[in-house]
């Protein structure tokens, strides 16, 4: 049964939707519960065997796991978070409410309250925030088979076992990281060591940005990086997967503060009013602010606008033309950066690359410009006056100026933005748009004040 059609049988109790996802995928589990309300959703999980509710709660695509863990009895919110993988189970109680985390934590088994308490030490935007504390790892004077034979006691208790890590056995600092591929095909009898490769471990610190995690296990097609202190010491590890969730999450914020708005860290339907009032209201203030000076530059060239009233027929033009511009310099720019295709020191061969991509893009939109003011005038469908070639000049010559204006400051802000310690995503569209608007009306009223002296003005 599909989740559509699950979720349709309105007569189903929760305890007999429970046992109707028994024997479904926990995907299609995720998926039947992320479509249900909260107080729908925690009498179904609570009636679900242990193991399987386990299932769907250490799925990232699963969107309700703090509050449905909230909304159970402490006992069977612990009974859960223990049987859970210890990453997953930090990532709820980061988010619990501050009267309900203390409740939970008191009744968890010390062994998972240790090792949440040391992971929610660790910003959630960091290799710290993303690792788990549930990996193998045996002493260099291990043979292949002692390993291989360890492996098996200790698979259950461990989420993964991608890669096994070999620790001195004196200073317990990693030594090498064996793949289980390269264990498997040794020779059991040789020592654990001569399995390894002979390059030195790929690691990370705590403190890792979650965006450098992504961008090693991208170089190095890593499925695992071990995360060390200052000592050499595994505190845990980063697995391929939670490195994808967070890349997915870091390119989430990403498009949303680039559209003008703070990042959001719930599904929008899951967003409660005064919480998307709160992450939109302040952009929208400070955009609205910024386009006030919009206004003023139109207001200091009042006069010249009363003499050619046809100069503001071409302001949306301008205006668009620009903000579009300075959006695809800034789009590109920021993806590169992310991507570290480009550097700070880059930014002067960015410059001379958007300077005459600027004016040629330029050139393009004044031609149309042109083109389009003399079939308007010809055609008799618009009167453009007796000095219609002047103003077919100011606007073609204007677009020139202000396109490439919006190259290069589409392109350089995120540098700025960066060099200043900030990210570059908060260089929004619509905050470039809004930049190159007041100033390509500046450059507008300019051309028109040279070109149309002594016509038009």
């Amino acid at each position: 049964m599909d989740t559509e059609n699950l979720l349709h049988k309105a007569d189903l109790s929760p305890s007999e939707l429970a046992k109707a996802m028994l024997n479904r995928h926990v995907g299609d589990n995720v998926e039947t519960l992320n479509n249900l309300e909260i107080e729908q959703a925690a009498p179904v999980l609570a009636a679900l065997p242990v193991e399987r509710a386990v299932e769907i709660l250490d799925q990232p695509e699963f969107f309700g796991g703090p509050e449905l863990i909230a909304s159970l009895p402490a006992a069977h919110a612990a009974a859960l978070l223990n049987a859970m993988s210890a990453d997953r189970a930090a990532d709820i109680v980061r988010l619990l409410p501050e009267d309900t985390a203390p409740l939970v934590l008191a009744v968890l088994d010390d062994e998972s309250r240790s090792a949440i308490q040391r992971l929610l030490v660790y910003p959630e935007d960091t290799a710290g925030g993303l690792m788990t504390t549930e990996f193998v790892s045996v002493p260099s004077n291990f043979t292949v088979g002692q390993t291989l034979e360890h492996i098996r006691h200790v698979e259950r208790t461990r989420e993964t076992v991608y890669a096994i890590y070999v620790l001195d056995p004196a200073t317990k600092r990693l030594v090498q990281m064996v793949t289980l591929r390269r264990l498997i095909s040794a020779d059991p009898s040789a020592p654990i060591l001569s399995a390894a490769r002979e390059s030195k471990p790929i690691t990370v610190t705590p403190q890792t940005d979650r965006e450098e995690v992504g961008r090693l296990f991208r170089k190095y097609d890593l499925l695992a990086v071990p995360v060390v202190d200052h000592f050499g010491h595994v505190l845990g590890i980063v697995t391929v997967d939670d490195a994808i969730d967070a890349m997915l999450q870091e390119s989430s914020e990403d498009v949303q503060k680039f559209g003008g708005m703070e990042a959001i860290d719930k599904p929008y339907l899951q967003m409660g009013f005064g919480a998307m009032i709160k992450k939109r209201a302040g952009w929208l203030c400070v955009l609205f602010l910024s386009e006030m000076l919009t206004a003023s530059a139109m207001q200091s060239f009042e006069a010249e606008l009363e003499k050619a009233i046809v100069l503001t027929l071409f302001v949306p033009l301008i205006m668009s033309s620009g903000g579009n511009s300075g959006s695809q310099a800034t789009s590109l720019l920021i993806r590169s950066l992310a991507l570290q295709e480009l550097r700070l020191r880059d930014w002067w061969r960015v410059a001379i690359r958007e300077l005459p991509t600027g004016i040629v893009l330029g050139s393009f939109l004044g031609i149309i410009g042109i083109a389009r003011i003399a079939i308007w005038q010809s055609a008799g469908l618009y009167d453009y006056g007796p000095h219609w070639q002047l103003v077919a000049l100011t606007v073609g010559t204007a677009l020139i100026g202000i396109v490439t204006f919006g190259s290069m400051a589409g392109s350089m802000l995120p540098f700025i933005l960066k060099r200043a310690g900030f990210d570059p995503a908060s260089a929004s569209a619509p905050f470039v748009a809004t930049l190159v608007d007041v100033t390509g009306l500046v450059i507008y009223f300019s051309v028109a004040l040279v070109i149309l002296r002594g016509t038009l003005l």
